[in-house]
């Protein structure tokens, strides 16, 4: 066992979000609101029609202004609310000077918030979500009627309910923290007034579900490199899997090298802490369906190797397997959500250190199926990791779908920014259901072209493939790291995700977190879960 396997890090259970409960009662007669257990009452505002400025109550704020005795509409335009999604004022209620002052809200929750819905979108909704989740941090339960509207069917409720807890479950996330005492100040409870029903208690659970596998990726993410290395990934992802009930499959070095993944290899070799290939398979009852692999890139630190990066780029570099814990909680939460499917988890780990045995620009390395690559760059080692796991995966699990996702390239990040991954793929079924799902989770993708003019670009003279490019002038990078990892797909129908951009933030907004944002779990489990 890997002396980073011990201590509070590597024992802990996964963190869970808060619970989300529904409530049939309004806030008119809810029990809940008079009983002592609720902290906070949240209505919602939106902005003012054409021609009227006027703040917009939605439904449930007229009934509490009314059950409290206070104008809500003149409170929230004296704090200069706009009603735009992810606004959020709490109202903090006075409490009376002597005995015999009864105020109007005596016995009712002592806080108000109001939040801006905007237009009512799921997108506005998940920021709402999430702007509630942040106002009421540290109270023990919140009830809310966020997202509830009279002329909503039993579909649009559901959708309502589940972008609203969506926003408030992945906000609710608090980064894992060493310290020598605990942070009690957890999430509230939150209570969804004047909802119920099968429909949305499903729409509920489906985001109750993503939002475990997004906190699942971020915690796995934001976990030091001191303690998180290969060995301690494979553990953690064996045990979660066991647990699970899902089958594991662990390469060591002996069998990496057995079977010939040089590229995992060569870029472990300058590290104390040895490389693994981890496969985790879940198979739903009774078989059938179509087999999607879903491999991750698992570099649990880089340095950059001899190629080393500067001291502000190695920051945020134990987020480096992001892609990797985005393939496990995918895995997991298809399991957990009985998608009809095969799906099939692959991480490829290892650490990217400066060492006496460091590979080396100018190596050439042998990647599992014989192809050999000139190393021009080690701190472009995702791209090797990768094409060892995709050849393999080509090789041995035989996948209708084969989609890799991975914190790749600065190129992505420059061209797209934060808020859209790059997408490639040889598909256009595919790339089309991918798009789809980003758009209704609101994890984004771009669609980016397999430039065949840039093919060039992967040529070396002295190994069949060079894994950067010779001539900066071709620029492109994020698209010549895609159309590397195309050589190691074989026929297969395949996607890249390269979430180098989204897979990282540098503050909190919306339901976005600083640090590890868990980009791809949401995406990858509503393609799994609309795919027929």
């Amino acid at each position: 066992m890997s002396p980073r396997t011990t201590g509070v890090a590597a024992a802990a259970a996964p963190r869970t979000p808060p619970t989300v409960v529904l409530h049939g009662a309004s806030v008119v007669d809810s029990p809940l609101l008079t009983d002592g257990s609720v902290d906070a009452v949240a209505v919602q505002v939106a902005p003012g029609r054409a021609g009227d400025d006027a703040l917009q109550p939605r439904s449930g704020t007229p009934q509490a202004a009314a059950r409290y005795g206070i104008d809500l509409s003149e409170l929230a335009e004296r704090a200069g609310l706009t009603g735009a999604a992810g606004e959020a004022f709490t109202v903090h209620l006075p409490l009376p000077v002597g005995s015999s002052v009864e105020l109007p809200w005596a016995g009712l929750p002592p806080r108000i918030v109001l939040v801006g819905v905007g237009d009512e979108s799921p997108t506005a909704l998940r920021r709402a979500g999430a702007a509630l989740a942040r106002a009421t941090r540290g109270l023990r339960r919140v009830a809310a009627t966020v997202g509830a509207q009279t002329h909503h069917d039993d579909a649009g409720a559901a959708q309502a309910a589940r972008a609203v807890t969506e926003g408030y479950l992945l906000a609710a996330y608090s980064h894992p923290r060493i310290t020598a005492t605990p942070d009690t100040k957890a999430a509230a409870e939150l209570v969804l007034l004047g909802r119920d029903g099968a429909a949305v208690a499903a729409a509920v659970e489906t985001a109750r579900t993503g939002a475990e596998a997004t906190w699942l990726v971020r915690d796995l993410a934001n976990t030091p490199s001191h303690v998180k290395d290969p060995a301690w990934m494979a553990d953690r992802a064996r045990r979660l899997a066991t647990k699970a009930g899902l089958d594991v499959q662990v390469l060591g070095p002996r069998e990496l090298a057995a079977g010939g993944f040089g590229g995992i290899l060569a870029v472990g070799s300058g590290s104390a802490s040895t490389p693994r290939l981890v496969r985790v398979s879940y198979t739903p009852t009774g078989g059938g369906g179509r087999h999607v692999v879903v491999v991750g890139k698992g570099i649990t630190y880089d340095t950059g190797g001899l190629s080393i990066k500067p001291r502000e780029a190695m920051v945020p570099m134990k987020t480096d397997m992001a892609g990797s814990a985005v393939a496990l909680a995918t895995v997991l939460a298809a399991a957990r959500a009985q998608v009809p499917h095969r799906v099939t988890a692959v991480l490829p780990l290892a650490e990217n250190h400066v060492g006496a045995a460091s590979y080396r620009p100018g190596d050439v390395v042998t990647i599992h199926g014989g192809t050999t690559v000139e190393i021009a760059n080690t701190d472009a080692e995702g791209r090797l990791v990768l094409a060892d796991a995709l050849a393999w995966a080509d090789a041995t699990l035989d996948p209708d779908v084969l989609v890799d996702v991975a914190t790749l390239t600065g190129a992505a990040t420059l061209g797209l920014g934060r808020q859209h991954a790059a997408l490639y793929g040889t598909d256009d079924a595919l790339v089309a259901a991918l798009t789809a799902a980003g758009d209704r989770t609101g994890e984004l993708v771009w669609h980016m072209p397999l430039v065949a003019d840039y093919e060039e670009a992967v040529r070396s003279s002295v190994a069949d493939l060079r894994h950067v490019p010779e001539d900066r002038r071709i620029g492109g990078g994020s698209i010549t790291a895609a159309l590397f990892l195309r050589r190691f797909v074989g026929e297969r129908t395949w996607a890249h995700l390269d979430i180098a951009g989204t897979g990282r933030s540098t503050s909190d907004k919306h339901e976005i977190t600083e640090g590890a944002t868990g980009y791809g779990a949401r995406l990858l489990l509503e393609y799994l879960s609309t795919l027929d």
